[in-house]
């Protein structure tokens, strides 16, 4: 799950970490408002969507009086900002964060994530701030520091204070730096992220070390434990065939093909998409309807992925061993009766009812192929949608 930027800030500032101030405006009057409360010399227009990339965009505008703020608040509220992490299609932008300036000395990045290789938590950091880190670690990885952290005894202060000397953080300015690292961390740990990312980190002329921008994710499957975070969600921000899916506990993404997926188990799912790429498709979404899928999950699994209306075929891809294949049998036919599919099917079943399954699919009657395996199923959607 994302948050906004401002949202994360709110949850970093609780931590210790420290923050511009700011406030969040979702009109230009309450944009010029926001400033006039900051009282700050220059004053700082930021659209508010989850993505990247911002700034380059056109979605960071520094003002310097009133009149600045409004002209630049009325030029981004309502912009659709199209950035390397929104696609083509963009995101509105629906709130501001205006924020005070700050005078910039020097520009880090600092941010966590689980290294899956070494199965822990690692803080990295770099004293090329302000630039996307992919582009640091492919042109100057040697500029990009670790420490590992053992989830037993948590982050270090020996080894905050380790990647501070070596992003060439002042000094003097150390003691905040670690400060600012372990606050960092505890919020990773405790609120259940997935990444914490600040880029850039800054200090200032008046001494401070502070979080200029940040990005929060979380691990959704956690979700039931932290009411706090799961206020910040946006929904507005989110697919809405993604919101639906979640409702039914599928796991749902939206991609930009045009062969629609059903398939059991996400390492299935990926493999599916893999070959039906192979054989020059496009898959439109990523769709796992979990181990105990019912026939009314397959239904609401088909209405979701014809909601899209760039699908012109649908692929079901079950391997049954805790799903049983005449439940999954079951909900096609049910789906493909209550949506009144007019678009290519093609099924593969294997694994636990399979014979079951199968005569269900005959015997209802309906324009469904079958296939035989995953490849001639990924051959035969391939070949019907074209």
């Amino acid at each position: 799950m994302n948050i906004h930027e401002y949202q994360g800030k709110e949850l970093l500032r609780e931590y210790g970490v420290s923050v511009p101030s700011g406030k969040v405006a979702y009109s230009v009057e309450e944009a010029v408002e926001a400033a006039k409360e900051l009282g700050s010399d220059v004053s700082v227009v930021k659209a508010q969507i989850h993505a990247g990339g911002r700034g380059k965009a056109g979605g960071v505008k520094v003002a310097k009086n009133l009149e600045e703020v409004r002209t630049y608040a009325d030029e981004i509220l309502g912009k659709t900002l199209v950035t390397h992490q929104t696609g083509p299609e963009g995101k509105e932008v629906k709130r501001l964060l205006i924020e005070e300036g700050c005078d910039i000395k020097n520009e880090y990045y600092v941010g966590i994530v689980l290294d899956r290789a070494t199965s822990r938590v690692v803080m990295m950091a770099s004293e090329e701030g302000g630039t996307e880190i992919e582009e640091v670690a492919e042109e100057t990885p040697e500029k990009i520091f670790r420490e590992y952290i053992d989830p037993a005894v948590g982050m270090q202060g020996y080894q905050a204070r380790r990647l501070a000397f070596n992003i060439n953080i002042p000094k003097e300015l150390v003691g905040q730096a670690v400060k600012f690292m372990l606050g960092l961390y505890k919020v990773y740990v405790e609120k259940d992220c997935s990444i914490a990312e600040i880029n850039p980190l800054v200090t200032t002329g008046d001494g401070k070390v502070m979080a200029l921008d940040a990005k929060l994710n979380f691990d959704s499957n956690a979700m039931y434990r932290q009411k706090d975070v799961m206020k910040f969600r946006d929904l507005e921000e989110e697919d809405p065939k993604e919101i639906e899916a979640s409702k039914y506990d599928l796991s749902y993404i939206a991609l930009d093909g045009n062969i629609g997926c059903m398939v059991n188990g996400a390492g299935l799912a990926m493999a599916t998409m893999d070959i039906i790429k192979h054989y020059n498709g496009d898959p439109a979404n990523f769709l796992d309807v979990g181990g105990g899928a019912t026939a009314e999950k397959v239904t609401e699994a088909f209405k979701i992925i014809l909601s899209d209306e760039h699908v012109k075929g649908i692929y079901v891809n079950i391997f049954g061993g805790i799903m049983k294949c005449d439940v999954i049998a079951e909900g096609v036919v049910e789906a493909t009766k209550q949506v009144g599919l007019e678009i290519p099917l093609v099924v593969r079943l294997e694994g636990t009812n399979v014979k079951q399954g199968k005569e269900i699919l005959e015997k209802s009657g309906l324009n469904i192929t079958a296939a035989d395996s995953m490849a001639d199923g990924a051959q035969k959607i391939v070949s019907l949608v074209k």
